[in-house]
């Protein structure tokens, strides 16, 4: 293995050409541009400065198809089952009030067709469903549905029904990483607490001991430069000690802005076109990273 020069064109052995995969919820990005070049710079001693690594998730540590093929099917089939069996409890019944006052104020046509339509079923916590499996078919965003998404996913994972379905590169690499001293974050559109289900409940065993920080999109957009900013912010370090990994070419566009190394993730799966570079390098796996901070001198 060669060390890699983060920020660079692809590096010999580091490209591909066929199969990428998708960002987090903003459709394919544009990946056909094959014209980027290799930076030849030593890279050893600057990898010998990363303290820390900044992780995305879907394309970079398991495959974007177990979002939209798994667990979103997963969370539309047991949205009834779920709140016909937890509908009484505090915390959902909050969460179904949410639901039905974003209903209410929907403007959508089809919206209020489909609430003409479920004014008829007596269960509050049941008379919601149609609305909520709207919602995931227009791919809308309401903050109410992804906790419920996320209880029931919590379910899941704890039944043993779902595995977090990691890239069989990932945990030796997190392993050997945490082992060397490095401090290991994870950074993804998807909340908190999904980002530890899928790492709690993974094909490698329980991986959440190996991660020190969490961050979501409370922190900002992974498009913008300053929430990488804040995340160097939190974890008390200088740009140069942070290598952010992602599949998504916009979010390396931002953390390199604030100075951070970047390698892109583009891995071989779900029939996706080739990324386009954008002049960073790439990687298909982690194994391709030969060593990082002190384990690089």
């Amino acid at each position: 293995m060669t060390p890699l020069s983060p920020g660079a064109g692809p590096t010999s052995g580091a490209s591909r050409t066929d199969g990428a995969c998708g960002t987090d919820g903003a459709g394919s990005p544009d990946r056909s541009d094959r014209s980027d070049r290799s930076d030849r710079s030593d890279s050893g001693q600057f990898m010998t400065k990363i303290r820390h690594v900044l992780l995305d998730i879907e394309g970079t540590t398991c495959p974007v198809s177990f979002v939209s093929g798994t667990l979103f099917p997963y969370a539309a089939a047991h949205l009834a089952p779920f709140l016909s069996s937890h509908g009484s409890d505090t915390a959902v019944l909050e969460l179904v009030d949410q639901v039905d006052q974003a209903w209410e104020d929907d403007g959508d046509p089809a919206a209020r067709s489909l609430r003409e339509a479920a004014a008829r079923e007596p269960n509050p916590a049941l008379r919601v469903v149609p609305y909520l499996l709207w919602l995931i078919q227009q791919d809308r965003k309401l903050t109410p549905l992804k906790e419920l998404q996320g209880l029931i996913w919590d379910a899941g994972y704890r039944s043993g029904e779902l595995v977090g379905p990691l890239y069989e590169d990932v945990a030796p690499a997190l392993r050997r990483w945490h082992s060397a001293g490095l401090e290991l974050a994870v950074y993804s559109s998807g909340s908190v607490a999904a980002q530890q289900l899928i790492y709690g409940h993974s094909n490698a065993g329980d991986l959440r001991p190996l991660f020190a920080h969490w961050f979501d999109t409370r922190i900002g957009s992974k498009l913008e430069p300053a929430s990488y900013q804040r995340i160097l912010e939190s974890l008390g370090a200088s740009a140069e000690q942070v290598l952010f990994i992602s599949d998504a070419p916009g979010e390396l566009t931002a953390a390199r802005a604030v100075g951070l190394p970047v390698l892109l993730s583009d891995r071989q799966d779900d029939g996706a076109a080739p990324q386009a570079g954008n002049g960073f390098t790439r990687i298909q796996s982690f194994a391709a990273i030969a060593a990082l901070g002190p384990e690089a001198s």
